[in-house]
């Protein structure tokens, strides 16, 4: 029996970087609440971008997103050279 992990699961356990999308405000006083992650409001929206050491860490964001009650548009994972990069804003999100 193959035990070790094929190339795709491999890869989830890895690293990244990620923008999320919110809809609506989150006041900046949550920013500390989510680690390296930065956060920039917009007309409507919300964006944490940032690193995310691997899966388990990305669930666990998100859990505290919706505990909070605010609404998930999506979650992209970017490189990491756009991490740092100002985000592109959208007036609207996109679907609304």
């Amino acid at each position: 029996m193959n035990t070790a992990p094929t190339s795709r699961a491999a890869e989830s356990d890895e690293s990244g970087c990620y923008e999320i999308r919110l809809h609506g405000r989150l006041d900046p006083r949550w920013s500390t609440s989510f680690e390296a992650m930065s956060l920039t409001t917009g007309e409507g929206f919300t964006l944490l971008r940032g690193p995310v050491v691997d899966q388990a860490a990305l669930h666990g964001l998100l859990h505290r997103l919706r505990d909070i009650g605010v609404p998930l548009i999506s979650v992209t994972r970017i490189a990491p050279d756009d991490a740092t990069r100002p985000p592109h804003h959208h007036d609207t999100p996109t679907g609304a």
